[in-house]
């Protein structure tokens, strides 16, 4: 872990996942735990600071996030943010209570004293204020450095090193936010921001290294995606010949990727590859489940399932194997994530949430900190190839995950079809790699139509492209006119059992980005 990191910890905001990508945007790694994290697992990451976020609750609510207030205590700067500010006003004395009037959206703060937080900054910001109560009494030693209009914007005890904000400096509404957070990063936890993408394959190496051993071997479950890919490039430059990859067909993979993904990682890659057809036993598990959730899991506990047979096949023919690497990502174990805090589960996905409570082989999640872009960033540090690390995200459980209700052969079949004959249009418009994510969703829903004067009854396929940073926020695409034409006559042409296409304009939030 690094040693000059930043800890966040979550009460629940929309926006602490932004705080965690400023810092690491100033170099400085950052991670995000669940505010109910216990100070042995904060000291873990041997953190030079601690940042609280905003939540959407009162401190004197009864369902009030809980954290440990020794947090305030450990002897490190600690930087409140909105809701952050109002614990810190509350557990340390003072008092908090609900606004006269309640700020949401753009704000004028001045500064009214002299503050290391502010160094450099004008007198006047303009941020983003959300908060309904507000700091009424300040704990003993703490002062005012910033008031808006209507309500307290800025305390600080210099002394103990604790500073807080009512605003969010994270959000790009707020002007010199990210000036802010480089003052606390940089001048008050003396953070190095030396956290560059080279900074980190060393460090990982040397890690894995030490996990597994002079002697231990490691077997890395490969989709063909950019995550797990650029895992096993790291995992195989720590291990070398002591790491083989396996790459499972679970039949839900999309058209001819089987082949392609075996042939792209043994010759781009020179990865010592293992390929396994697996996908009559996998569908034999899905046949009559429709809940997303069983899906993810059962996918999740096969997969396991087979890579402990390949580690004991390949035990016997050169040795133990102890250790199974995933390209599990943070966004992944984020959704993923229990609810010990105010942060709930979005969904699980099959390499997190999905996995056995007891497993044989333990894991190696290289990549478990990282947002895809710098995932990406870290594979062109390594010199990986940009067919590999343009590929746009592709789930774990794959189509069984874009099949809305069952998961049948013939379902499976018709939407690789259709999912090929969106990619290849996407592509062929030059618009693949602006794209974030495109696929075709097949829906449980069948309507009529008429081809060829005939009456047909046949299922509905959706259209889905988003934009997006990291995989936490998407925006759709608004694809031209022409291509979606295009998509929409070939399907319901070239795929018989398809006479319908229709496109997803949904954004993440309220939406996710797969529809399952």
């Amino acid at each position: 872990m690094e040693e000059q990191s930043i800890v966040i910890l979550d009460f629940g905001s929309q926006y602490t996942q932004l705080i965690a990508r400023r810092i690491r945007e100033l170099k400085v790694f950052s991670a995000v735990l669940p505010c109910t994290a216990p100070l042995d697992e904060i000291r873990s990451y041997r953190p030079a600071g601690i940042i609280l976020s905003g939540g959407p609750c009162s401190v004197y609510d009864a369902d009030a996030p809980p954290a440990d207030e020794r947090v305030l205590s450990l002897g490190m700067p600690v930087l409140g943010v909105c809701y952050g500010l109002q614990f810190i006003t509350h557990k340390l004395g003072g008092k908090v209570s609900p606004a006269a009037r309640r700020e949401y959206g753009h704000a004028e703060v001045n500064i009214t004293g002299q503050s290391q937080l502010f160094k450099g900054l004008p007198q006047s910001l303009n941020v983003w204020m959300s908060h309904g109560d507000h700091a009424e009494q300040l704990p003993q030693g703490f002062r005012k450095t910033a008031n808006s209009s209507s309500a307290l914007a800025a305390i600080e005890d210099e002394s103990r090193r604790i500073f807080a904000v009512q605003f969010h400096p994270e959000v790009h509404h707020t002007k010199f936010g990210t000036d802010l957070l480089r003052n606390f990063v940089y001048d008050i936890c003396g953070a190095r921001g030396d956290w560059t993408p080279q900074h980190f394959i060393d460090e990982t190496i040397r890690q894995v290294r030490e996990t597994v051993g002079e002697q231990g071997r490691a077997i890395c479950a490969l989709s063909g995606g950019v995550d797990s890919a650029v895992a096993a490039t790291l995992v195989d430059r720590a291990l070398s010949d002591r790491l083989t990859c396996v790459f499972v067909n679970n039949g839900v993979l999309r058209k001819n990727e089987f082949r392609k993904v075996q042939q792209n990682l043994k010759e781009k890659l020179k990865l010592n590859l293992v390929a396994v057809d697996a996908s009559e036993r996998f569908l034999n598990k899905l046949a009559g489940v429709t809940d997303p959730e069983r899906k993810r899991k059962i996918i999740g506990n096969e997969f396991i399932e087979v890579f402990d047979e390949e580690a004991h096949r390949i035990e016997r023919l050169i040795g133990r194997v102890d250790f199974l690497v995933q390209g599990t990502l943070y966004p992944d174990v984020i959704e993923s994530r229990s609810v010990r805090g105010p942060s709930q589960t979005i969904k699980t996905h099959h390499n997190v949430g999905g996995l056995p409570e007891k497993m044989k082989l333990r894991l190696i999640e290289p990549l478990k900190d990282l947002f895809k872009d710098e995932v990406r960033r870290i594979g062109r540090e390594m010199g990986m190839p940009e067919d590999i690390l343009q590929r746009q995200p592709f789930p774990g459980p794959g189509l069984a995950v874009r099949i809305l209700g069952e998961v049948t052969p013939e379902r499976i079949a018709l939407l690789q079809e259709a999912d090929d004959i969106v990619v290849g249009e996407i592509r062929a418009a030059g618009l693949y790699t602006q794209i974030w994510q495109s696929f075709a969703v097949l829906l449980p829903v069948m309507s009529v139509g008429v081809m060829g004067d005939q009456r047909t009854y046949a299922y509905t396929c959706a259209i889905r492209a988003v934009h997006s940073e990291d995989g936490m926020t998407a925006d759709w695409v608004p694809l031209p006119y022409e291509v979606l034409k295009k998509i929409s006559s070939r399907i319901v042409n070239e795929v018989r059992g398809i006479n319908r296409v229709v496109y997803d304009v949904t954004s993440k939030p309220p939406g996710t980005i797969e529809w399952e």
